[in-house]
């Protein structure tokens, strides 16, 4: 959910994320280019509990890639701004600004070290993004740097700013959409203020040194359900120390939680009640996201 934000000082620009549609392009051109490669597991589960790799959320195939150490980063891929706290918002300082024609101008930046096919795969991606509606996503730099990981930071810090979606371990459009939710402001689904409601976190299960990522902050849910499929959703065993749940969900324990495939419903929804979209429809997209560098680190 969104971080402190008010709402009655939301944007009017009337906006919406990823559509169902063009989301799915994105999907295609993505995760096809990675269905056949070997991918590793980063937990270790009971022989009984262990999960069909289709299941895996793109908050586990994160915690796959940002596992080894040299980086830290807040609830496992929010990365931390000098310029304020990562966790505070106030007054929607977050929010991306809009210009003076209504939309907001999305430039970002394709590594050129990157290689062909995941080019293609974004580029080709992101412009099917742009229809219907205004094209946005502006190809207008390029840069050598490669960064390291899955990681954005939260909301709008000033300036430019990175999102990383290393290769290949990040290329999957759900962990895009998660990364650029964070962009937007949003923080991991399970940290909403009302989640004890919703889901039981079971400290005992989790690695120590990362029990500080299961603290609920103090968000403003925007009136919306909790959504259990939401792209923002930890998986069920995220930073397990023993193989067991980290999270329940309730009343019913076998809901399935989290997901890989993209935005939810409710995320789309929530992006539009925060940035006053009004209703969500195929006309109206949103192109708010940050300055995109993708790594090349094969």
């Amino acid at each position: 959910m969104f971080w402190r934000a008010s709402q009655d000082q939301r944007g009017s620009t009337l906006v919406s994320f990823l559509s169902y549609t063009s989301y799915n392009i994105l999907h295609f051109y993505c995760n096809s280019v990675f269905r056949k490669m070997k991918r590793k597991r980063f937990f270790v589960f009971p022989s009984d509990e262990i999960p069909d790799f289709d299941d895996m959320t793109a908050m586990d195939q994160i915690l796959v890639v940002n596992s080894s150490k040299g980086l830290s980063f807040r609830e496992g891929d929010i990365a931390y701004s000098y310029a304020r706290s990562a966790i505070n918002c106030p007054d929607n300082t977050c929010l991306w600004p809009k210009s003076i024609d209504g939309f907001v101008y999305v430039p970002y930046i394709l590594s050129p070290l990157y290689g062909i096919s995941f080019l293609r795969c974004f580029e080709d991606g992101l412009e099917s993004l742009g229809k219907p509606g205004c094209r946005t996503f502006l190809p207008d730099h390029y840069t050598m740097l490669s960064v390291p990981r899955c990681w954005s930071f939260l909301g709008q810090t000033g300036g430019s700013q990175v999102l990383s979606l290393q290769s290949p371990g990040c290329m999957w459009a759900g962990i895009a959409a998660h990364e650029f939710m964070h962009a937007l402001g949003f923080v991991h689904e399970q940290s909403r203020s009302d989640r004890d409601h919703y889901v039981t976190i079971v400290w005992k299960n989790i690695m120590p040194e990362h029990i500080h990522n299961f603290r609920k902050q103090a968000t403003n849910n925007l009136n919306s359900p909790y959504d259990y499929s939401s792209v923002m959703h930890y998986g069920r065993y995220a930073f397990s120390e023993d193989g067991g749940p980290t999270i329940i969900p309730r009343p019913d324990p076998y809901i399935p939680i989290g997901q890989r495939d993209g935005p939810s419903a409710l995320d789309l929804h929530k992006i539009n009640t925060l940035y006053d979209c009004g209703r969500y429809n195929d006309t109206k997209q949103l192109y708010y996201l940050i300055i995109l560098i993708i790594a090349d680190l094969l």
